[in-house]
């Protein structure tokens, strides 16, 4: 079956459901009609029944009308010993079958159907009680079913004929149902055989319908949106790492084409040599955070967590940067967090902290300040400096890869920073955050949960 198109299987379950429904119908039609002759032949071997009775009150000698021998209709008056009083039409040997005249002559009224001696096929039968010039007897009323079965096979014949060709045009109806059904699907698979990169923004026709059909395509058209954006933040990834490889290797090609082109004192080789070493350096750190990038994306940054300390994580970025702050005459200092514990890791969390203390560094001003607090159930680590604060428009997207205000270009940095410092939140199970400083400058911080 899963191998048959959907087409013929959503058909054959309808043409068996449709074969046994015209199946029942037929049978049920085939007795009820049965039933209906049956019971207008019981009809009038009641009339018969009580005219020949009402003979026999009356005292006439001939209890069965003449007319009764018209048509399939044979009537016998048996005394009890099985001799003959009356039969029509006129002749007849004894049709009384013994077990029908003794329950008769026992008081019983006894119906049925049954076949009479030297007559042929089935016949209805009443048997009846009935005193013949004093003596006991009884009345045997037959009448053929000869016509009820011709009428039955009859149509017995014509439902053979007619169920097949109803079943058939029942079976092409569903298989056109099916395909007009379907036909939105297939509508649906043209189009989308027709997506491909070039062609962004396209997608699959809705139907009108409010139907399953319909919600499938609206959700394979959010699939879309969702790929494309995908492939389009993939895209600018690209392009972005791209320009930021550039930069450092052209400024690396530059200082050794420069040393190269004329000769030089051991000073000036030793500045060329210095210069490219710190553009090496860039290039290895931007590989390292492309790298790491990647591995979050695939879901296998690996996170090793134990029980941490706040102030003394904090402490330990301080020290890691303090060469750093004293040379750029920038205080940095651990104000708070004593008193939070978590659980967490600490050489990603450092790793974090740190590309949040170098931002404040390079892009801000003032003093730079560490803090840690715990608040409704999470954690929160806090990077606070004093200068010109979050540029319009740039928290909402400041931890997005390659994003940087618009001077940052100016200032260097590849933009990768803070996006890796949002990418080791998540991996946590939280987040990261850029609002203004309450007293002017900027805050960014890390939420990761507390248990």
């Amino acid at each position: 079956m899963s191998r048959l198109p959907i087409r013929i299987r959503l058909t054959l379950p309808f043409a068996v459901v449709m074969a046994a429904v015209l199946a029942a119908m037929g049978i049920v039609l085939y007795l009820r009609v049965g039933s209906a002759l049956l019971a207008n032949v019981d009809q009038n071997l009641d009339t018969q029944v009580a005219e020949a009775t009402s003979h026999a009150h009356e005292g006439r000698s001939q209890l069965l009308d003449r007319d009764v021998s018209s048509g399939p209709t044979v009537a016998q008056v048996q005394l009890a010993d099985g001799t003959v009083v009356e039969s029509s039409p006129a002749g007849l040997r004894a049709i009384v079958p013994a077990a029908l005249r003794a329950a008769a002559v026992q008081g019983m009224h006894v119906r049925t159907t049954t076949d009479l001696n030297g007559l042929r096929g089935d016949w209805r039968t009443i048997a009846v009680p009935i005193q013949v010039h004093g003596r006991a007897g009884v009345l045997l009323i037959a009448r053929s079913l000869a016509a009820r079965e011709e009428t039955l096979d009859r149509l017995g014949r014509e439902f053979l004929l007619a169920a097949p060709a109803a079943l058939l045009l029942a079976i092409l109806a569903g298989y056109g149902l099916a395909a007009a059904a379907l036909r939105p699907v297939e509508a649906m698979r043209r189009r989308a055989a027709a997506v491909t990169a070039e062609s962004p923004g396209t997608r699959l026709p809705v139907p009108p319908a409010h139907d399953e059909i319909a919600a499938l395509a609206v959700t394979l058209n959010d699939m879309l949106d969702r790929l494309e954006a995908a492939f389009e933040h993939e895209r600018r990834f690209v392009a972005d790492a791209s320009h930021e490889l550039r930069t450092p290797l052209a400024l690396l090609r530059a200082e050794l084409e420069l040393a190269l082109r004329r000769p030089r004192t051991r000073d000036e080789y030793a500045d060329a040599i210095r210069s490219a070493a710190e553009e090496t350096e860039r290039l290895s750190r931007l590989a390292e955070d492309l790298l790491l990038i990647a591995r979050g994306d695939e879901g296998r940054l690996p996170i090793r967590r134990e029980e941490l300390n706040g102030h003394e994580l904090l402490d330990r970025v301080r020290l890691r940067f303090a060469v750093r702050a004293q040379e750029l005459q920038r205080p940095l200092t651990v104000v708070d967090g004593a008193d939070v514990t978590f659980e967490a890791d600490p050489a990603r969390l450092e790793q974090a902290l740190g590309n949040l203390v170098d931002n404040a560094f390079v892009h801000a001003s003032g003093a730079v300040a560490l803090s840690a607090r715990r608040t409704n159930g999470v954690v929160e680590l806090h990077v606070t400096d004093a200068g010109p604060g979050v540029p319009e428009g740039f928290a909402d997207r400041a931890f997005d890869r390659f994003s940087r205000p618009d001077d940052a270009r100016e200032r260097g940095g590849a933009g990768l920073g803070l996006a890796i410092v949002d990418l080791i939140a998540k991996a946590h199970g939280g987040g990261a955050r850029l609002t203004p400083a309450p007293g002017g400058g900027a805050d960014a911080y890390i939420v990761i949960p507390a248990d």
